[in-house]
């Protein structure tokens, strides 16, 4: 194969949307984590730091969600985040995240974005 016919490699923030993207579930309703009391995260997940997260704090709450959409497996989305928390954090959390994981987020569930552009007006 010549050079000329190769395709060019994928670029850093297309191989990380891709990992992230592996990692989500097939749709928003999975996500049946609790809405209420405390969440202590397991080692896999955060390694060092903060682990123990309460859900009726408002930047405790967010900090969970941080931490799970960034370094959780699906599982972990799954068992620890809700859809409706999500949902209404969204406008929000997708300015604390990387672009490749809010990428990735918005382009399996439009949802997201349609969210974040009815509450902006």
């Amino acid at each position: 194969m010549s050079a000329s016919s190769a395709s060019p490699a994928p670029s850093a923030f297309e191989l990380l949307r891709e990992q992230y993207a592996q990692r989500l579930p097939t749709s928003l309703e999975e996500l049946a984590g609790p809405t209420t009391g405390t969440v202590d995260l397991p080692l896999h997940v955060v390694w060092s730091g903060r682990r123990s997260y309460g859900l009726s704090q408002p930047r405790s709450r967010m900090g969970l969600y941080r931490t799970v959409l960034a370094e959780g497996q699906r599982q972990d989305l799954i068992a620890f985040l809700n859809r409706d928390l999500l949902v209404a954090q969204w406008p929000v959390l997708r300015t604390l995240i990387s672009r490749p994981l809010r990428d990735a987020w918005e382009n399996r569930f439009p949802e997201l974005p349609a969210i974040k552009a009815a509450t902006a007006t």
